[in-house]
């Protein structure tokens, strides 16, 4: 298999997505280009020595002659014409059938932030994806059957592979991991491009966590040899790149010209956007300092420049803009609670389909007919609204620098809120769970990372809590996790070894004077 071991166990199936050519396929890619790979992470390391060393983020002076020249991306891919709303979720038996029948336009099959990166995980949601692709896909539990509603359209499957800087350490290729965003991408793109090019639709892809443009030139370079070794068209591959680094804000417009035969667009991947706020300033005092996170609204200044500025450098180049995830659960229990946080969804969906989004994310199937309502009203029987080009947008970078203008407050209650969902998040992680449903909301990766960051960010502000008058410091955060790990501890379901390592792990990035640059890789080396 061209140097690759299986470290991980291969239970039954998984030797159909383990394939010998799908892992010398995989092999390939990885060896020839993981080594720019780990060059451009050292890139990343080196900036964030800069910007902590005082210096700061900017529009790049060597990459003018893109911003100010005229081009366009590809038209638009079939299936990916009209994405006014897409739903997004784990690549799990259930949830894949549950999003396919859902009524969106896509379904992000997400193997990052809402999937806990085990082994079984992996391999099953590759497994899932072709059974969805060949509709031979069901699932049973508690005595209810789930299959895909026959003879109808199902949602365009586009698939988001784990970021640049993780790992996949039950494949190695010459005894080290290979990395974990080629393995996702090239096992669903050597099983799965030419069923779906079948359908009359493509293989299609969300990229998370890209830092610069470079690293989108990576993408597509990665796309070009993978379409030749199948002897797929080049273009063929659409990729709709997520803004939710600090620094790929100040390069939209390159990261479009990077993959522009092959971009389907920009989104507004605004939990992953405030944790990098924090993670890129961290040690810049109170100049970058956050209210506690349901305090910052999309309407914040930094956060208005920030979606502004990218439905316009869409637009201008022929690409979508896809808005931000309506993270809330619907209750089944307290009409109150829905009545309440479905206007604030319909709030939310509202400013996004009027600044000119060509669509929204979901996180829960009965979400999908409020966020349609609200983009059938503004766009009718248009697919988009591309030609709505918002030349009235003018946005600096001191604009997009400006987070001491957001208005909140940071209270006991917050910090408490922070704490509580994170512990309750990393011990869903722990025991293989992505996306949990925690107070009527669903949490990922993403958003345990702002809880984890806030936390460790107030301690070295020493922030004076706005209800109480107490200072925020690693003894009052231990305390604060031993009576929220009190109150859990009573709830049906505890797992006394889960929370743990959910707890140890907290502690880890939240407490330690270092800065994790992401749980999930402390998180993941704990995962067998």
């Amino acid at each position: 298999m061209d140097g690759v071991e299986i470290t991980g166990p291969t239970p039954d199936r998984f030797d159909e997505i383990l394939t010998p050519e799908a892992l010398a396929f995989t092999a390939t890619l990885q060896r020839e280009f993981g080594p720019r790979r780990l060059e451009l992470l050292e890139a990343r390391r080196t900036r964030q020595a800069e910007l902590s060393a005082g210096g700061t983020l900017d529009f790049l002076p060597e990459t003018r002659h893109v911003r100010e020249s005229e081009w366009r991306v590809a038209p638009p891919a079939p299936g990916l014409v009209d994405r006014r709303v897409e739903i997004t979720g784990p690549v799990d038996r259930k949830m894949t059938i549950n999003a396919l029948n859902s009524g969106a336009e896509v379904w992000l099959a997400d193997f990052e932030d809402a999937n806990a990166p085990t082994w079984e995980n992996t391999v099953n949601g590759q497994l899932n994806l072709r059974d969805a692709l060949d509709r031979t896909i069901d699932f049973s539990t508690g005595g209810k059957e789930y299959a895909l509603r026959p003879d109808e359209e199902l949602a365009t499957v586009v698939v988001r592979p784990r970021g640049w800087h993780l790992p996949e350490k039950h494949l190695t290729l010459d005894g080290a991991p290979l990395s974990a965003s080629i393995v996702d991408f090239a096992l669903y793109f050597f099983h799965c491009a030419r069923r779906q090019l079948a359908k009359g639709r493509g293989p299609y892809f969300y990229l998370p966590k890209m830092e610069s443009h470079l690293e989108a030139r990576l993408w597509n370079d990665v796309f070009v040899r993978a379409q030749d070794l199948l002897g797929i068209p080049r273009g063929t591959i659409r990729a709709t790149v997520l803004i939710e680094t600090y620094p790929a804000a100040f390069e939209m417009d390159e990261i479009l010209y990077e993959l522009r035969d092959h971009s389907a667009g920009l989104n507004a991947g605004r939990w992953d956007y405030l944790f990098s706020v924090i993670k890129k300033f961290r040690t810049r005092g109170r100049e970058f300092l956050l209210p506690e996170r349901n305090a910052v609204t999309m309407t914040a200044p930094f956060m208005r420049a920030y979606t502004e500025l990218l439905v316009r450098t869409c637009h201008r180049r022929g690409a979508h803009a896809i808005g931000g995830m309506a993270a809330f659960i619907p209750s089944r229990r307290d009409p109150e609670v829905n009545k309440v946080a479905l206007e604030k969804v319909t709030a939310d969906k509202t400013r996004e389909s009027t600044d000119g989004f060509d669509g929204s994310w979901v996180a829960h199937p009965d979400l999908v007919p409020v966020c349609r309502e609200v983009f059938d009203g503004v766009l009718g029987d248009r697919p988009n609204q591309l030609d709505r080009l918002r030349e009235d947008v003018s946005v600096s970078a001191a604009d997009l620098l400006s987070v001491s203008k957001t208005p909140g407050e940071i209270t006991e209650a917050g910090l408490r809120n922070n704490v509580d969902v994170a512990l309750r998040y990393l011990a869903a992680w722990m025991g293989g769970l992505g996306a949990v449903a925690i107070h009527n909301l669903m949490e990922d990766a993403a958003t345990a990372e702002i809880s984890r960051s806030q936390v460790w960010q107030w301690i070295h502000n020493d922030i004076t809590l706005a209800d109480t008058g107490a200072v925020v410091t690693g003894e009052l955060v231990e305390r604060i996790i031993d009576e929220e790990l009190a109150g859990i501890r009573a709830e049906p379901g505890y797992d006394e070894a889960l929370y743990a390592q959910a707890t140890a792990l907290f502690k880890e990035v939240a407490l330690d004077d270092d800065f994790a640059e992401f749980l999930t890789l402390p998180a993941y080396e704990r995962l067998p």
